[in-house]
């Protein structure tokens, strides 16, 4: 068995404890194997052992990859983790299932525009900058709900918040207001938890979780 496939059993495993730990059994966390940089050759044993979400950063990197891939296999699902800057829009939304990254009305109008224009549908996640780091894009807290409201009225499909808390804090602060504020929307899915702190991330309610190096070993 190759070693990606091991360490995602491991990962699944451990989800599958700790859900029963805190008595979540009815929920399944989907995990987004982080793919970005990484050779199709490496990603290829996880594909055929049939997972179905992967990650990447760039676009370009993605369609390269990844456009024959999904021309053979429509149930592979791939997700937009990275910043996705306009100009790149019109490519974005033809190879990515969902875009975990919206974080500008000016993103939002183009985006809405493309999925028109080339009749496409793309699930989209809220990105939220909960610790204001100026490095992080990001939605303020206190303009998210102006800027739901806006993205609606585009007739965007929001399913979900996204956030990637300050690396040199306790994560768990940071996904209990996630949690807290995707209730108050009414919002399903919160894509939250990378290698590091995924763990953690379930216990509230994260529905997509983003892991790399657990599962394919560090970059160079």
């Amino acid at each position: 068995m190759h070693v990606t496939i091991k360490n995602l059993l491991k990962i699944k495993e451990n989800i599958n404890t700790n859900l029963q730990n805190v008595k979540k059994t009815n929920v399944s966390p989907k995990i987004i194997a982080v793919s970005k940089t990484f050779k199709i050759d490496h990603i290829m044993p996880l594909i055929d052992h049939g997972h179905l979400d992967y990650g990447e950063n760039k676009v370009q990197e993605a369609i390269e990859k990844w456009t024959n891939i999904k021309n053979k296999n429509k149930n592979i699902k791939l997700h937009l983790i990275g910043g996705l800057q306009t100009n790149k829009v019109k490519f974005a939304v033809r190879i990515f299932d969902y875009i975990h990254s919206l974080d500008s009305k000016k993103l939002a109008d183009k985006i809405s525009y493309q999925l028109k224009e080339q009749n496409m549908e793309t699930k989209i996640f809220i990105q939220i900058n909960l610790g204001k780091e100026k490095q992080k894009s990001g939605i303020l807290e206190e303009e998210l709900f102006d800027f739901y409201k806006y993205c609606k009225d585009l007739n965007l499909n929001i399913i979900g918040l996204m956030c990637i808390p300050p690396f040199n804090q306790d994560s768990t602060k940071y996904f209990l207001k996630m949690q807290e504020l995707n209730k108050k929307i009414g919002l399903k899915e919160l894509s939250m938890g990378m290698s590091a702190d995924y763990i953690s991330a379930i216990k509230y309610d994260s529905t997509f979780v983003r892991i790399g190096s657990e599962i394919f070993g560090q970059r160079y």
